[in-house]
């Protein structure tokens, strides 16, 4: 399977997308729900809590694993990716036989590849959480690829509660969303694009295309991260040989399975049945 791992429901919309795109391959996404939100975390704390489940994840059958949460993609992928991975597989045994091509991907790093070719001005605004926002994650990942691009961030508390709480489309979220789009175009009015960096973000597009000049472009992660996938199994044979292709995707959650399944509604607009797990 294809692993799909977020801190709540946010992911779900890169596995939407994903799946939108690459239909044909066996899912297995895990929210850990019942310790979120991961923003506000220390980055040890984000990196425990991921390498918990993306370690729970491979025990269960995935091959490769997709941080579909920009927290855990800014404070865990390179620690896991770079020590983690290599540590277990000598140890296989301890981790269900862990072999070296098991792999762990972001999401942070798709949206950088591509945002170069999407602005005219050469002026980004970023939308993401206060842990993302700290870690500098994109700035750097956009700097290496895009060094002359200027990148403004702006963390936004309580969005993503909006989102899972269903007040997206409330007159309340318009208070909160006005406020960090005018923030934004106040540090840098020369922005033309802007990446949401958080995948709870696309459920508030209405809001942030209203409160935004017309003329920005607003993108979102989802359709980038599945090209992304796309190409790397493309380039990478002998992982998308181990995929099955049975078309299936299952539900774990943290969190009480109903709970879950009645909140997911609101990204997937279809009925699941999640099954609840503990971490570690």
């Amino acid at each position: 399977m294809i692993g799909v791992f977020d801190s709540g429901y946010g992911g779900l919309t890169i596995l939407q997308g994903i799946r939108a795109l690459l239909p044909q391959y066996d899912y297995l996404y895990l929210g850990d729900n019942a310790r979120a939100p991961y923003g506000p975390r220390s980055f040890a704390v984000v990196y425990e809590y991921t390498r918990q489940a993306v370690m729970r994840l491979f025990d269960m059958g995935c091959k490769l694993v997709i941080l579909g949460c920009n927290t855990a993609s800014a404070k865990a992928l390179r620690t896991i990716q770079q020590h983690d991975l290599p540590a277990a597989a000598t140890c296989a045994p301890s981790h269900n036989g862990l072999q070296p091509w098991h792999r762990v991907l972001g999401v942070i790093r798709p949206t950088a590849e591509v945002i170069g070719t999407l602005t005219t001005t050469g002026h980004v605004g970023l939308f993401a959480t206060e842990g993302t926002i700290k870690s500098e994650s994109y700035q750097m990942e956009i700097a290496k690829l895009w060094p002359a691009l200027r990148v403004t961030g702006v963390a936004c508390p309580f969005w993503v509660a909006l989102v899972e709480y269903g007040e997206a489309q409330s007159p309340g979220a318009d208070y909160f969303v006005r406020k960090r789009c005018d923030q934004l175009m106040a540090a840098d009015p020369d922005i033309d694009t802007v990446l949401l960096g958080c995948t709870h973000y696309p459920l508030l597009m209405s809001k942030i295309r209203q409160y935004l000049p017309q003329h920005v472009r607003i993108v979102s992660q989802g359709g980038y991260v599945a090209r992304s996938l796309r190409d790397y199994l493309r380039r990478h044979a002998d992982m998308e040989a181990r995929l099955g292709r049975g078309g299936r995707c299952r539900y774990l959650t943290t969190e009480d399975a109903q709970v879950f399944a009645a909140r997911a509604q609101t990204f997937l607009n279809e009925e699941i049945e999640p099954q609840t797990i503990q971490l570690p």
